[in-house]
């Protein structure tokens, strides 16, 4: 990888794409969800399995990660279930050792980009994001089908346990006293600073840094900007790729984009803090600020 390049193992184009769809041990997997203002609950998720039956990739599934990737016991929306768990979740959906996949959405890729994180999890690396998911597919003159998909179940790939890819409110604590630790918030500009919607108490965590991630991929395209782009913001919010960096959100979906961009220019220790402010933010024992 060089400065200018992100690494190709885990990014995907739609021409790619396009040429593998025959590929039987391919999985492709639309795992768009969608957020709505809630006044209870600040913003609630909805399933996007129906636009999903009405136009897909070809050949794709569709992951609810709700219903079928979370632990759904949680007070905490989208939290990651015992490891064991995950893999026969994910094995009920075809995925196993001998299979590899491509994961995509409709808004942002940071849903895409959690799943992929959450795969990382249990230590199973085949899998790819498509750059700019289903907008940028449609734009370069790719076809979508109504079809149904269902991979057949398979065997559970093997787990092997990551643990500090998806980390607790503890371990943002101890980061907070590390030295040379970056935390990041990959919320809005408007939200860090305070404003905008919000998961209880206003601001970010105390000390903590802004990346958002709906800055890091082209609004017309969809695709992520230019790496250097990229570079540029994380080097201007002091996070230096060489050291340990803990990315956070409301609740663990748009951070993985954080921490998945990093990963692609070359981090080599980077954590998503799960639960995000939804936990942090209703505890008023954990310390947060504002503009």
């Amino acid at each position: 990888m060089t400065d200018d390049h992100f690494d190709s193992r885990y990014l995907i184009s739609a021409d790619a794409l396009a040429q593998q769809l025959d590929d039987p041990a391919l999985r492709i997997f639309d795992c768009t969800q969608r957020l709505v203002p809630d006044p209870e609950r600040y913003v609630r998720a909805e399933s996007c399995k129906p636009e999903f039956d009405a136009a897909h990739i070809p050949g794709a599934g569709y992951l609810d990660i709700l219903t079928e990737l979370s632990d759904t016991s949680s007070q905490w929306r989208y939290m990651l279930p015992a490891l064991d768990d995950l893999a026969a979740a994910f094995a009920r959906r075809g995925v196993g050792a001998d299979t590899r996949v491509v994961l995509y959405d409709t808004d942002g890729m940071m849903w895409a980009t959690r799943v992929w994180w959450m795969l990382r999890a249990i230590g199973f690396d085949d899998a790819a994001v498509l750059d700019g998911g289903l907008k940028h597919w449609l734009a370069e003159g790719y076809a979508v089908s109504d079809a149904p998909c269902i991979y057949g179940e398979t065997q559970p790939p093997s787990v092997q346990a990551r643990p500090g890819l998806l980390i607790d409110k503890e371990a943002v604590l101890s980061a907070m006293n590390a030295s040379g630790v970056a935390i990041v918030n990959a919320l809005t500009t408007e939200q860090h600073r305070g404003g905008g919607i919000q998961y209880g108490r206003a601001g970010r965590i105390t000390g903590s840094t802004g990346v958002p991630a709906r800055e890091l991929t082209d609004p017309e395209t969809g695709q992520l900007i230019p790496v250097p782009d990229i570079r540029r913001k994380f080097d201007s919010a002091g996070v230096d790729l060489a050291n340990p960096v803990v990315c956070y959100c409301g609740g663990g979906i748009a951070a993985t984009l954080d921490a998945f961009v990093l990963t692609l220019m070359g981090a080599q220790d980077v954590g998503v803090y799960d639960a995000s402010l939804s936990e942090w933010a209703q505890n008023p024992s954990l310390p947060m600020e504002s503009d």
